[in-house]
């Protein structure tokens, strides 16, 4: 059986993300005649049409799907090794970072502190939509994703999470929404709350809470973003749900007040990573550390 060109691979690789072939043969710098010539290669050579042409747009075939899936992992597989291989020559060693773009920026900080600084690291710390950073960490972009809302169940890839902290959470205003020796009820309907949206593992368990108590408290914002809580927090707007180290340094300073502890209310930090052929050692002494 004869060998599988991997450049016929590249090319197909190529076009099937960009779906057209002009911008696929400016991207590899050739002509579009060459692109077509080494992807009807590949085609002759699986014995299968990899794309429908529909006028100037290409749609991948069932066959394509399956051979673009298998692409994806051969050239991300590719792109490990030469960063693996490419540390152990003495050079700086990169660690991959997504960071959900609502998580506590202290939280973050904290997890990584123990390598920020080292000169023979470098941190690469990216944002975004769990959507986003679980499909960069599925396709090896990433080392790790810091989250407080693991994947779904049915993701398509085998995630590995662990729990890296637990955090309680309190209700968190200015010294002048905070007056003494108030009982938790009396609290949540003191100030206005700033609470996070519905649909989360913590405003469902708030709700859970307050039905309790049997209290209705005054809804000033509903925010999915522990940076802006912080802010709305600072402002006076109301009283805020929040783990107090999202706001430790304004605590510490005395601009906001920890109020009162949520009864078992918590916050769970998790790392979610997957198996790699050639972990990154850095993530295994970071996520060592957090056990």
């Amino acid at each position: 059986m004869a060998d599988l060109n991997y450049n016929h691979l590249h090319y197909f690789h190529t076009v099937a993300h960009e779906g057209n072939l002009t911008r696929a043969a400016h991207r590899l710098n050739v002509s579009q005649s060459a692109v077509s010539a080494q992807i009807r290669q590949l085609e002759e050579r699986l014995g299968q049409p990899l794309f429908d042409r529909r006028g100037r747009a290409l749609h991948l075939t069932e066959a394509g799907r399956i051979a673009l899936d298998h692409a994806d992992s051969i050239f991300a597989t590719g792109r490990e090794l030469l960063a693996t291989l490419q540390q152990s020559g003495g050079q700086r060693q990169a660690l991959r970072v997504g960071a959900l773009s609502t998580l506590s920026r202290n939280f973050q900080l904290a997890f990584l502190r123990p390598i920020l600084g080292r000169a023979d690291v470098e941190v690469i710390l990216r944002s975004g939509s769990g959507a986003e950073l679980f499909n960069a960490l599925a396709g090896l972009n990433l080392d790790l994703v810091l989250t407080n809302q693991p994947p779904p169940a049915d993701a398509l890839t085998s995630f590995t999470v662990q729990r890296l902290d637990e955090q309680a959470v309190s209700l968190i205003g200015t010294p002048a929404l905070c007056p003494a020796d108030l009982a938790l009820a009396d609290s949540l309907t003191a100030a206005p709350l700033i609470l996070p949206t519905v649909g989360g593992d913590l405003r469902m368990a708030f709700d859970a809470l307050v039905d309790r108590l049997g209290v209705r408290p005054q809804i000033a914002a509903e925010v999915d973003d522990m940076a802006m809580m912080r802010l709305l927090a600072r402002e006076g707007v109301g009283l805020a749900v929040l783990p107090p180290i999202v706001v430790r340094d304004e605590i510490e300073a005395g601009a906001l007040v920890e109020h009162a502890r949520l009864g078992d209310l918590t916050e769970t930090f998790y790392g979610v990573s997957v198996e790699r052929r050639y972990p990154n050692p850095l993530l295994a002494d970071l996520l060592h550390r957090a056990d």
